[in-house]
C-alpha cells in the first residue's frame, strides 16, 4: 500500500473534495447545527464515526455479496438501511451518554439518517473502485473535511451574527454568501494536493 496514494486520499477529501463546500453534499445540517461551534463539533464527531462505520459495513456487502451474487441493483436500499441503523445506534449512545449535544443537534440527528454526505461517501467508495484500506481513510478524510467546514463555517457565523450588515443581507442571505466565498477558499486547494504529493 503506497502511503502517498493515501495521502493524496485523505487530502484531497478533506480540502480539494469536501463533500459538503465543493461536492454540496450535506448541506442541511452544515446551515442547520453550523450557529454554534460545539454543537457543529459534535455533529461533525458523529458523521465521522458514521461515515466510517458505513464503510466498514458497505466495502464488504457490495463486493462480497451485491457483486458476488449480482444484487447490484439493490445498491442503494442496502446502503441507506445501513446508514439509518448506524444513525439510530449514534442516536441512543449520544441519548444515553451526552443528553445535552443529543437535545441541542434536535432534529438535525436523525436527518444523518438521509445525510446525502454519508451516501456520497459510500458510493464514491465504491464507483472509485477503492480498496478497503482506501475506502477507509476516504470516508475519514470526507468526515475530517465535514468537520473542518462546520468548524470555520460557525467561526464565520458567529461574527455575522455580531456584524451589522445591511437589511437585505441578514439572516439567510449573509449566510449563504458566506457559504459561497468559504467554498471559493477550498476551491483554491484544486491542483495543490496532487503536485504536493506527487
Amino acid at each position: 500500500m503506497d502511503v502517498k496514494v493515501l495521502l493524496v486520499i485523505m487530502m484531497s477529501a478533506i480540502l480539494v473534495n469536501n463533500y459538503v463546500l465543493s461536492q454540496f453534499l450535506g448541506v442541511c445540517p452544515f446551515l442547520g447545527v453550523s450557529k454554534d461551534r460545539k454543537n457543529a463539533v459534535g455533529m461533525s464527531v458523529a458523521v465521522i464515526f458514521v461515515m466510517l462505520l458505513a464503510t466498514v459495513a458497505t466495502w464488504p456487502i457490495q463486493h462480497y455479496l451485491l457483486d458476488r451474487y449480482n444484487l447490484g441493483y439493490m445498491q442503494t436500499i442496502v446502503f441507506i438501511l445501513i446508514i439509518a441503523t448506524l444513525v439510530q445506534l449514534v442516536e441512543i449512545v449520544l441519548k444515553r451518554y451526552s443528553p445535552s449535544l443529543y437535545s441541542a443537534l434536535g432534529v438535525y440527528l436523525p436527518l444523518m439518517a438521509t445525510n446525502c454526505a454519508i451516501f456520497g461517501v459510500t458510493i464514491t467508495n465504491i464507483k472509485g473502485e477503492m480498496t478497503f484500506i482506501e475506502s477507509l481513510v476516504n470516508a475519514l478524510g470526507a468526515g475530517t473535511g465535514f468537520l473542518l467546514a462546520m468548524v470555520v463555517f460557525s467561526g464565520i457565523r458567529e461574527h455575522t451574527e455580531n456584524a451589522d450588515p445591511p437589511p437585505s443581507f441578514k439572516g439567510i442571505p449573509i449566510t449563504l454568501f458566506s457559504v459561497a466565498i468559504l467554498s471559493l477558499a477550498f476551491f483554491g486547494f484544486s491542483g495543490v494536493i496532487e503536485n504536493m504529493f506527487g
